[in-house]
Order: structure tokens, then C-alpha cells, then sequence
């Protein structure tokens, strides 16, 4: 019951391999292309990011609506939220490549009418000051959670799983919140006479999606290597479920937002689009498509490939090279202005890959993996 994670000098060594790989991509990047360095530098702080936000959603979600079956692996996503403090130091660096990432950051901004009329929300000082303040809520609250349950290991009872429920039902709300100016701060503000309605929605279920993919990816190997033994089917099929809902959310929100710009054919608004459908961009349109709901939506239609280790793993890792496409499309286009796949954009992502694994693997040996005291954990075990 107290079993934690042994972290192998094997794992530290590649995940420090990983990192060296991605400091080389990024120095080359500097020197070389510095467009790619900045945007690069945007899209994995704001992949891993996200992929941090939204599992810390989902765990949020489970303390809300009592859910039994996924109990025990609590420490995971806990893990996992310990990536935000990292995430806030690696994208500090963002705040000296403004004028690379974002039209309203130039020097002459005020000269374009649009960008003058969004000057009072768009402007470096407050930027930097909503910046820091999105970061330390995140940062409050998932602590929170965290603290939380570690106290209740110690003392068991039902008063910090009650403090667990309240603070996950204030931390819903204020996360949709904090994380749709995020969205509007961090990518859409780069096509700065663009908008839509439905961007932060989207990210939002992109982040949740991606999150929980991420929780039962490290679950599955975890068990690969001997931790949590009761994983069983039933928890599998769980997993499953909700990679498929959110699979079709996400294609929802996906499909509303393209298929409303693409019929009222206003040009304000298929600015956006023109370069991501018509231009060198346009075969990634559609493979963001296929890699994040066609592959997912017809795999785990199959009650044997949703409850088969070896194959979720593969659809997850789908699904992560899915969501760098994603978040690709909606960067590049923007800021490079041309399609550049190569050592920089792989090595960056491998390097902050390894960031993300050591943050996790880390965490994760310094707690039990499995929460002792929690009120379902009994019914986690015996999930069927």
C-alpha cells in the first residue's frame, strides 16, 4: 500500500539525454532560425501545459462526481500537475520573443486600427501581469488538491477528502476561466484580427482530452512495470471511454468552429483558415483530423482494443503526436508562415518530453503510488 515508484538511473539518463537533445535543437534554432526557435519554444511549453491543466481537470472531475473506479491512481495525475511550476519557469523566457510570436507586440502595432482598439487589453505590462496570475491559481489550487491528499494518507477520516471536494469544485470553474484567457493570450491573440467564439472551448476539451490520455498512458506503463497490480479490464474500458467521448467533443468543437467560418465565408474570419486549408498547411489539416478523432473514434469501437494494453498504448501515442499537429496548425501558420518539420521542431519536443517525464517520474517516487486512506479506494480495487 505504500509502494512507491523506484526511478531507475536508466530513466534518469534518458530523460537527461532527451533534454540535452532538445537544448541542442533550441541553441540551433536560435543561431539559425529564430522565428522557429520562438514558436517552437510556444508550442511544446504550451503542449505540456495543457496536457498538465487537463489532467489535473480530470482529477478534479473524479473527486466531484465520486467516482470510485479510478481511486487509486490518483497519484498520477497529482504527478503530473507538479509539470505547472516547471511549465512557469520554461515559458519566462517566452516574455523576450514577443515581437516574433505576436503582431500587437511590435513596436508600431498602434499604427493598425484593430490592434490600437485592442491596445488596452493587448499590451505587454498587462499581458505579463495576467502571465503570472494564471500561473499562480494553477499553481494554488493543484497544490491544494495535492496537499490535500497526502494528509488524508496520514490521517485518514473524511475531512480532507470533503476539503479535496470543495476545492475541486471551485477549481472547475475557475480553470475554464483562467484557461480560456490563456488560450486567447497565448495563440489566438498570434492572428490578432482573427476571432472566434469557440477557440478557448476547443482548447479547453483539446487539453482535458489529451490530459486524460496522458494519465492512463502512464498508468498503463506503470503497470507494464509491475505498480499498480489491480489494474484490471473494467479500468481499461473507463480509460477508454473517455478517450472516445472526448475524442468526438473534440472533433465537435473542431468541426463547429471551421464548418460556421467556412459557411458565413466572411473574410475577417477565413483569414484564419485560407493558409491552413488552401496553402502547404493544408495536408496537416487534415492529418490533425484523422490522428486525433478518425484513429481513436474506429479503434476503440472494438470492446478488445479498448481493454488491450499494448494497442491503448499505441492509440495514445497517436493521439500525442495528434496533439502537437493541433497545436502546430495553430501556431506556425501565424508566426513562420511556412511549413518547417525537422530537427528543430522533433528535437525541441523530445527535450521538453524529457522534462515532462522527469518532473512525473520524480514526483511520483516520492509518495505512495496508492492513496491508502481514500474513502474508494476498496472499490477501485475491485473495479468491475
Amino acid at each position: 500500500m505504500d509502494e512507491k515508484l523506484t526511478i531507475s538511473s536508466k530513466f534518469k539518463i534518458l530523460a537527461i539525454v532527451l533534454i540535452i537533445i532538445g537544448v541542442i535543437a533550441l541553441v540551433y534554432a536560435a543561431i539559425a532560425h529564430p522565428e522557429r526557435f520562438w514558436a517552437n519554444l510556444l508550442i511544446n511549453n504550451y503542449y505540456f501545459l495543457t496536457v498538465a491543466l487537463g489532467a489535473t481537470f480530470f482529477m478534479a472531475l473524479q473527486s466531484i462526481t465520486n467516482s470510485g473506479w479510478s481511486a487509486g491512481f490518483v497519484r498520477v495525475p497529482q504527478a503530473i500537475a507538479n509539470y505547472i511550476p516547471v511549465a512557469f519557469i520554461l515559458m519566462i523566457p517566452l516574455f523576450f520573443g514577443l515581437d516574433h510570436l505576436y503582431h500587437w507586440a511590435h513596436h508600431d502595432a498602434h499604427l493598425d486600427e484593430l490592434i490600437a482598439h485592442k491596445s488596452p487589453y493587448l499590451n505587454i505590462p498587462f499581458f505579463i501581469a495576467r502571465f503570472v496570475i494564471l500561473f499562480v491559481v494553477w499553481i494554488i489550487f493543484t497544490q491544494l488538491l495535492k496537499k490535500y491528499s497526502k494528509k488524508e494518507d496520514f490521517e485518514g477520516g473524511l475531512k480532507y477528502f470533503k476539503k479535496t471536494d470543495l476545492v475541486s469544485k471551485i477549481y472547475i470553474f475557475v480553470l475554464a476561466f483562467t484557461f480560456s484567457i490563456s488560450a486567447f493570450d497565448w495563440i489566438m491573440s498570434i492572428d490578432v484580427h482573427w476571432f472566434s467564439t469557440i477557440f478557448a472551448v476547443r482548447n479547453f476539451i483539446m487539453a482535458f482530452y489529451h490530459g486524460t490520455a496522458m494519465i492512463a498512458l502512464i498508468v498503463i506503463i506503470l503497470n507494464k512495470f509491475g505498480y499498480f497490480p489491480f489494474l484490471n479490464k473494467s479500468h481499461l474500458k473507463d480509460f477508454s471511454k473517455y478517450i472516445f467521448i472526448l475524442c468526438i467533443m473534440w472533433v465537435y468543437t473542431w468541426f463547429t468552429q471551421y464548418i460556421l467560418i467556412w459557411y458565413a465565408n466572411i473574410p475577417e474570419e477565413t483569414v484564419y483558415y485560407i493558409p491552413r486549408t488552401k496553402g502547404e498547411f493544408a495536408t496537416l489539416f487534415h492529418v490533425e483530423l484523422i490522428l486525433n478523432w478518425i484513429v481513436p473514434f474506429v479503434l476503440l469501437l472494438s470492446g478488445y482494443i479498448s481493454t488491450n494494453k499494448n494497442l491503448l498504448i499505441i492509440i495514445i501515442g497517436v493521439l500525442m503526436i495528434g496533439n502537437w499537429v493541433d497545436i502546430y496548425q495553430q501556431v506556425f501558420p501565424g508566426t513562420v508562415h511556412h511549413l518547417q518539420i525537422g530537427f528543430i521542431e522533433i528535437g525541441s519536443f523530445i527535450g521538453f518530453l524529457g522534462v515532462f517525464a522527469l518532473v512525473v517520474g520524480i514526483s511520483l517516487s516520492k509518495v505512495p503510488l496508492v492513496p491508502k486512506n481514500h474513502p474508494f479506494l476498496e472499490e477501485s480495487f475491485k473495479h468491475h
